[in-house]
């Protein structure tokens, strides 16, 4: 039988910019000066502060407070504290919220009223969050994002997009991301380390449609729109946070009234769409990603987190 080719949607959005690093046990230090500092940059302390928003949003979680959730989250997260914290008032349960601390914060030196900043938690063990200023207040666009090995540090210095290495592969690395999902056959050319975890989702995507059988199971993969961000590595390179949506498509096979293989589970189905059984399902899943870019454009996944948003029937 040969493999389902998914389908090839979107595309791509990716904003570079330039950074400093700052750390500490939730203090900064001063960033390295930058000569695209402006008086609009993200000083230290603001960081810090911004950083406290992650207590509030776990509060919300716990008490199920979805109009809270929504006004301090924006970009991906917000995506997932919609349709996904109302389901936790069905009976889903609400992931366990961490509380973490011990935070360095890289600091891009950015013009203009696009603010932004990443920070990497150390405990209870180590994640990357992004931080954007959106309206009047900051917000949390993408975290917790759990780092697999080794987390990497961003340096100081500029890394313009037109940048013909590092900034361009930055530009780039989600698009890299999309053909490789989305390319079975392996013609693209596009690679990623043994054990990466985008290698274990590429693996699953293929394996899954086989697993649920009578059902039948498609799988679209696209970029989501949005803030993503890139910061400099030392000796060369970037760090890109960027997100993709799959969206799987399941149908009871024929003569069939409801799904043998359901791929979500009942406390999910029934905290999305307020049934235990459908004879079809559509499941959207956002895979945030924290990517390594070498200076020679080599790509692999320093962190992913991958959460269920919305689960419709019919």
């Amino acid at each position: 039988m040969p493999r389902r080719l998914l389908a090839l949607l979107l595309g791509l959005s990716v904003t570079a910019g330039c950074g400093a690093r700052a750390a500490g046990q939730d203090t900064p230090r001063e960033p390295a000066p930058s000569p695209r500092t402006s008086a609009r940059a993200v000083e230290p302390a603001e960081a810090a502060q911004a950083f406290k928003l992650l207590g509030r949003l776990d509060d919300a979680w716990r008490k199920r407070d979805c109009q809270t959730v929504g006004k301090l989250t924006t970009w991906a997260e917000n995506t997932l504290g919609g349709r996904a914290c109302e389901a936790t008032r069905n009976g889903r349960p609400a992931s366990a919220r961490k509380g973490y601390s011990d935070a360095e914060f890289f600091l891009p030196a950015t013009a203009g009223a696009d603010r932004w900043f990443v920070a990497l938690a150390r405990r209870p063990h180590p994640a990357y969050f992004l931080f954007v200023h959106e309206g009047d207040d900051w917000r949390l666009a993408a975290g917790p994002v759990p780092v697999k090995g080794e987390p990497r540090e961003p340096a100081g210095g500029a890394m313009p997009a037109e940048d013909p290495d590092a900034g361009v592969g930055a530009r780039l690395a989600p698009q890299r991301y999309l053909t490789y999902l989305t390319d079975p056959a392996g013609v693209s050319g596009v690679t990623f380390p043994k054990r990466d975890a985008t290698r274990e989702l590429f693996d699953e995507l293929v394996r899954r449609p086989r697993k649920v059988r009578p059902d039948r199971l498609t799988s679209d993969v696209r970029l989501l729109v949005g803030p993503q961000r890139a910061l400099p590595l030392p000796g060369g390179g970037a760090l890109v946070i960027h997100a993709l949506e799959i969206e799987h498509r399941q149908r009871a096979g024929p003569g069939r009234s409801s799904l043998s293989h359901p791929i979500y589970g009942k406390d999910e189905l029934r905290g999305f769409t307020g049934k235990s059984r459908a004879a079809g399902l559509t499941g959207t899943e956002i895979v945030l990603v924290v990517t390594e870019v070498t200076g020679d454009t080599k790509v692999s996944t320093v962190a992913a987190r991958r959460s269920l948003a919305a689960i419709t029937t019919g």
